[in-house]
C-alpha cells in the first residue's frame, strides 16, 4: 500500500506553478507560513530563496515542489491532510505569485485513523537539504 500523502494539489494550483516556473526559469518551494502577513498561507519561493532549517519540516513534494512547515505549526497540523490551491486576490505575503493577482491558499481535512496509520514519513528541512 502506498503511504498517505500529507499534501496534495488542486489542478489550478499546478497551472499556476507551470506558469510561475516559466517566468522563473527555476525550481520552486513551498514553506507553509506560521502567522506573518497572510496569517498561515503558503508560500512560493524560488527553490533556495528561503532558508529552511532544522525548525522546519519537510511534508513532502508537492508538483515537484518541496513543500516544508514550521516545527511548531506542524504540532498543530499532524493530523491533517493539505491541499495546495489558490484563489483570487492579492496577498500580502512575499510568495512569488503575488503579482499575479492571485495567492496560494490551502484546504485541510483531518486524517482518519487508517490514513494515520500510513502516512508518508516527515523529516527536518535540514536533513532534507543535506540529502542533496
Amino acid at each position: 500500500m502506498e503511504p498517505i500523502k500529507r499534501v496534495l494539489i488542486t489542478d489550478e494550483a499546478k497551472e499556476v506553478i507551470d506558469t510561475l516556473r516559466e517566468r522563473f526559469g527555476s525550481d520552486l518551494m513551498f514553506h507553509q507560513s506560521g502567522g506573518c502577513c497572510d496569517g498561515s498561507s503558503p508560500m512560493c519561493f524560488e527553490k533556495g530563496e528561503f532558508k529552511v532549517g532544522s525548525q522546519d519540516i519537510w511534508l513532502g513534494e508537492v508538483y515537484c515542489c518541496d513543500f516544508f512547515m514550521s516545527a511548531d505549526q506542524f504540532e498543530y497540523w499532524k493530523h491533517t491532510q493539505l491541499t495546495l490551491d489558490i484563489t483570487p486576490g492579492r496577498g500580502s505575503s512575499f510568495s512569488i505569485e503575488i503579482p499575479m493577482g492571485i495567492r496560494f491558499m490551502i484546504r485541510s481535512k483531518l486524517f482518519t485513523s487508517e490514513d494515520l496509520e500510513n502516512l508518508s514519513p516527515v523529516t527536518t528541512g535540514e536533513e532534507k537539504l543535506s540529502e542533496g
